[in-house]
């Protein structure tokens, strides 16, 4: 009997700490972070802030989304459009670097180089005494978006709390001692700009000012302390705080832009306004106000995938290779959700390069908006992870980018309709930039429509189609319908100047143009169908879409990036350009042929060992139901490129290897860009055992998913808008719902039943049944 209770008391906390470790979503240090790349994030979607945590002396880092140098103004060049012919002319006689060279004199923008994306400033925090503190522990809590550092001074524990509220629009530290009257804090700010003013308006208040580095917009950042017991004195640049039972600090920061052509903001009276509503709360009310917030959408998706590593997080990294932890994949898919609504959120900026955060005044490649992949897969997750509202700053953008391509579109097209290159601003600059061997590329705009059209299928919202994506899309095509060219041998139409992103110099026809060009023609169709308009247009749309250049088939059954074959380029580079086909598109996924040969394709693209690019190869495996070369990028990414703090490394910090990561991990688990929702279609052997809730999928459907031995035991659909339900095929089904039997249809390869809105269906496989 006792050897029956003592296995009982062992497999009772086996499980208890199976349940532990499962919603453990809390990343653990035993010291503070020494630089930028091991400190925590924390983003409202306009704030974002990098705690380091150490005890004697804490830095915060922190950003303000609106915060570029250079100035409002078009980059597009006048009268560009007269060279086009003769550039068209040089490519089709492969004369590509005369092409190059012309287009660098005559095509492309002004200003060539964009702006750059800036930090703001520095809160500095001193707690003297505290340098030697001991049992120290720092965290980053995904489950409550919130940074707490703990430690003992002379037996007296310390506390600190630090949150950026969403509702309340500040960033939030807090600081407590178990013992009344021992909390000694000074606090300070610092920028990198110029033209820097401090001042104190009141006791508690400290205000710095100054005018961005190489631009102009002004800027401001106001801090309140707010202390229980002890005394505030003030000098003119520092806050003093001392023999306080608690201290809490709220910050703002905001600049002069109000949008891309106006910049006549006041950034005093913003933050003003910001911190006077905050201050009517206690810290406790502002705490409980993010957590509802944050927890309303962090909370709708949970993965777990197994057992975590025992390790503290940097050991658990670096033993990532030889340790059976399927649960670190998890926490880095919560993690890129973590991210996405930190740094994106209703009324902010879309995500740069590195989000809201950045540490510096010439950060890598201006942390601009990249458009020609990077943009677009930090928005990858949005949709499927259920953090649909996280897509509106970028659909933003894109009203904004259509403003000014217009001009881009008739300067240097002589096109109606609007165009957007390779990268962008807060200017919402739209012309080629940088160099004309890899910044004349007009689909950055095209692509960007599949992102509206994708949350329509999700949402189904017929206003947001009619009013806003429809407009645009119509707006890209017409552009394209102007602009496509016929090629003298073929006469089939193709884009041209253009490059395949960003390999291979400046060309005509490049495979990955006319893939996106196809999929917009066919969206813009299938919008306008459901809108019951434009009929004349789409006829005109069908016509062109039949005669655009098809995807070329190389010698070794490969996908070519060009319309023929070349010797003189890198097969194995970075971009997988040619196959966006594949992912996010799906127009290589129609023909067994072409399908075949972008599969060849990818095998043959080798492994460079950049984040964002092995997160391309995660989401393009598992569109091929390859799971187990899916997570085998997957681990590289992990071994090879994320830091301690879990941001992916290109190697320098670019946020969409987390994103495209998040993405690729939802992909391997739910797919529903065909016909039907399809269950666990790219599982691998890593992953056994496991359960998923609240991944989306197209149609208004939210799925639940249990899975063991690799195989679903249970599925739960929620049905938003109450469409017909298309499922894999699982073999045989039952389906039920509120305990009824529900009448379901063999179509061959999927299961199909009709749902009703706010419904959910549940599915057993009935070998599991």
């Amino acid at each position: 009997m006792k050897t029956i209770s003592l296995w009982l008391t062992i497999f009772v906390s086996m499980i208890n700490c199976r349940l532990a470790t499962a919603s453990d979503l809390v990343l653990r240090y035993d010291q503070p972070a020494e630089e930028w790349i091991e400190a925590l994030p924390l983003g409202n979607g306009r704030l974002g802030a990098m705690v380091y945590g150490g005890p004697g002396r804490e830095r915060i880092q922190f950003n303000e989304d609106t915060l570029w140098n250079g100035q409002p103004g078009p980059n597009h060049r006048p009268n560009a459009a007269e060279s086009l012919p003769e550039i068209r002319s040089l490519l089709f006689e492969g004369r590509q670097q005369e092409a190059e060279g012309l287009a660098a004199q005559t095509f492309m923008g002004d200003p060539l180089v964009l702006a750059y994306y800036q930090s703001f400033g520095t809160l500095h925090l001193q707690c003297p005494g505290h340098q030697n503190a001991t049992s120290y522990r720092r965290n980053l809590d995904l489950n409550h978006g919130l940074a707490t550092v703990a430690y003992q001074v002379r037996e007296i524990n310390f506390t600190r709390q630090c949150f950026m509220s969403s509702p309340d629009q500040v960033l939030v530290w807090h600081m407590q001692a178990d013992r009344p009257g021992q909390v000694y804090v000074n606090a300070s700010l610092s920028s990198l700009h110029d033209q820097l003013s401090f001042a104190s308006p009141a006791p508690n208040q400290l205000i710095l000012q100054g005018q961005v580095r190489y631009g102009e917009l002004t800027f401001a950042a106001r801090l309140v302390v707010l202390s229980e017991g002890g005394q505030i004195r003030t000098t003119q640049d520092e806050l003093r705080v001392s023999a306080a039972d608690s201290v809490t600090i709220l910050l703002d920061g905001h600049t002069s832009f109000k949008r891309y052509d106006d910049i006549s903001g006041d950034p005093m009276a913003r933050c003003e306004e910001t911190l006077e509503q905050a201050q009517t709360f206690t810290y406790q009310t502002l705490l409980a106000r993010h957590i509802r917030d944050y927890q309303s959408l962090f909370h709708r998706v949970s993965l777990d995938l197994g057992p975590s590593s025992p390790l503290p997080l940097p050991q658990r990294l670096t033993h990532a290779a030889d340790t059976d932890d399927p649960q670190l994949a998890a926490l880095l898919f919560q993690y890129g959700r973590y991210l996405l609504m930190a740094g994106s959120r209703p009324g902010s900026q879309p995500l740069t390069l590195m989000g809201i955060w950045n540490d510096s005044t010439g950060p890598p490649w201006g942390s601009r908006y990249v458009v020609n992949i990077n943009l677009e897969m930090a928005y990858w997750p949005t949709e499927v992870c259920n953090l649909s509202e996280c897509h509106e700053p970028l659909f933003g953008l894109i009203q904004d980018c259509v403003e000014t391509g217009r001009d881009t579109a008739r300067n240097h097209y002589d096109a109606n309709g609007w165009v957007l290159h390779h990268t962008t601003d807060l200017w919402r600059c739209t012309a080629p930039a940088n160099g004309s061997n890899h910044g004349i590329w007009p689909t950055g705009g095209a692509w960007l429509c599949h992102h509206l059209w994708e949350h329509y299928l999700f949402t189904g919202d017929r206003d947001f189609l009619a009013q806003e994506a429809y407009p645009i899309m119509k707006e890209a095509s017409r552009f394209f319908a102007q602009t496509l060219i016929p090629h003298p041998q073929t006469h089939q139409l193709i884009s041209s100047p253009s490059n395949s992103p960003e390999h291979g110099g400046l060309v005509a026809g490049p495979t990955m143009d006319h893939e996106i060009i196809d999929s917009l023609f066919d969206i813009t169709c299938q919008a306008a169908e459901i809108l019951d308009q434009d009929a004349p247009f789409v006829q005109r749309l069908r016509r062109l879409h039949a005669k655009l250049a098809p995807p070329p088939i190389g010698p070794q059954g490969d996908l070519l990036e060009w319309l023929q074959e070349r010797d003189d380029v890198d097969h194995t580079h970075k971009f997988m350009s040619h196959l966006w086909g594949l992912y996010p598109g799906t127009v290589l996924l129609n023909q067994e042929e072409i399908r075949a040969a972008a599969r060849q394709s990818l095998s043959l693209r080798g492994d460079i060992p950049a984040n964002w690019s092995r997160a391309w190869k995660i989401n393009l495996w598992a569109r091929l139901k390859a799971g187990d070369k899916a997570y085998h990028y997957l681990q590289k990414i992990i071994e090879e490129n994320t830091a301690s703090n879990l941001m992916t490394l290109h190697p320098p910090f670019l946020i969409d290897g987390n994103l495209g990561l998040t993405a690729g991990i939802a992909e391997m688990l739910l797919q529903s860009h065909g016909a039907a929702l399809e269950i666990l279609p790219a599982l691998p052997q890593a992953w056994p055992e496991g359960s998923v809730r609240g991944l989306c999928g197209r149609q208004g459907f939210e799925v639940d998913i249990a899975w063991s031995q690799g195989k679903a035991t249970e599925i739960k659909i929620h049905s938003k808008l109450g469409r017909r339900c298309n499922i894999s095929h699982l073999g045989d089904l039952n389906v039920l719902c509120d305990g009824r039997q529900i009448q379901t249809e063999d179509m061959g390869m999927t299961h199909s039943f009709a749902t009703t809105a706010g419904q959910t269906y549940r599915i057993v496989p009935q070998e599991v049944d």
